[in-house]
């Protein structure tokens, strides 16, 4: 962090009537000599005879302090996790200074970055009054979300179903007649779109994943025409890794998916088709280890790597990539799937 010297403009008060004056009448010099003066009236002329010399001393001393908090706060913002091609102002001509200070080590690995202010694993997953939508039933929806909300619950927050060998655990929780396509994704990275599998090795931190986004339904028909309800699921899962990093958001990784799931009605279709079906995906990660997510693993990304913190360049600030809101078209460098 730079900053230009910010040199005082000269006074606009007229020169002294004579040098060394300091603009003080001669009858007070006078006074000064002839009176014995109280110490308190003695320090006022003191102040005042110097008053220009403190107040550009005390703003320097001001100056210098705020130089050094901006460079610490500014370099510990590059560090955080997100792309190198963003913006960047101007710096005017003039003499500067670079802080080489250290920001101290975050109190917590989510602190600093705005997964901080995000509710706590399942807490995040906030459902919708479920009310009659289309063919379906306040009691139908609310069941149908209720599905929902458990499968994301099991493929990005349960930490035995992100270590364990087989995925039987989420597949289990979709009609009959889905399952057989969602074993197939879990043979290549496709599934890393909607479910979470650690890299060997990976080791994330005790505390629990953050969560921000939201639940939307409506009632439409499939292409075979037959009613279903969709619920479209868009979050942002924030990953605490154990990592060496003192930086705020070294340890962070980011999943954010866009997931597209449909429930048809019950009446309509035989008992293989009832229930969870998902039928769009869309995910992009931030600061993983691409050798591992292009085996759609999760791990955090080395600092030893080239690009170990960056899997897109096309935003703006780092920050947006916590955004759910944000976009999740953005150029594949090593996280991004469609």
């Amino acid at each position: 962090m730079t900053s230009a010297d910010r040199t005082p403009e000269p006074s606009s008060r007229p020169d002294p009537a004579r040098p060394g004056s300091e603009e003080f009448p001669d009858w007070l010099h006078q006074l000064e000599k002839e009176i014995r003066l109280g110490r308190t009236v003695r320090l006022r002329i003191w102040f005042r005879r110097r008053a220009g010399r403190l107040l550009a001393g005390v703003g320097a001393l001001v100056a210098l302090a705020l130089l050094a908090t901006l460079g610490t706060v500014g370099y510990g913002y590059a560090r955080r996790p997100g792309p190198k091609a963003y913006p960047t102002i101007s710096q005017p001509s003039g003499v500067y200074a670079t802080s080489t200070a250290s920001p101290p080590p975050a109190a917590g690995p989510f602190d600093g970055t705005p997964a901080a202010a995000f509710p706590q694993g399942a807490a995040g997953i906030t459902l919708p009054p479920a009310k009659r939508t289309g063919d379906f039933t306040p009691k139908q929806v609310a069941a149908a979300l209720a599905k929902v909300r458990a499968a994301l619950i099991t493929a990005r927050l349960d930490r035995t179903f992100m270590t364990a060998k087989d995925p039987e655990r989420l597949v289990r929780q979709f009609a009959p007649d889905e399952r057989a396509n969602i074993r197939r994704d879990f043979t290549s990275d496709v599934f890393a779109n909607f479910a979470t599998r650690l890299a060997p090795g990976a080791r994330l931190a005790p505390e629990q994943t953050r969560v921000k986004g939201r639940v939307t339904y409506r009632a439409t028909r499939n292409p075979r025409g037959v009613p279903v309800l969709a619920v479209t699921t868009n979050f942002v899962w924030a990953y605490a890794f154990r990592t060496a990093g003192v930086y705020p958001g070294d340890g962070v990784v980011i999943v954010h998916d866009t997931l597209v799931w449909e429930l048809p009605h019950p009446g309509d279709v035989r008992s293989g088709a009832n229930g969870l079906w998902l039928t769009d995906m869309q995910s992009y990660g931030a600061n993983v280890d691409c050798a591992a997510f292009d085996k759609g693993l999760l791990d955090v990304g080395k600092a030893s790597d080239p690009e170990p913190i960056v899997t897109t360049t096309a935003t703006a600030e780092p920050d947006s990539l916590y955004d759910p809101d944000r976009s999740l078209d953005i150029p594949d460098t090593c996280g991004l799937h469609d």
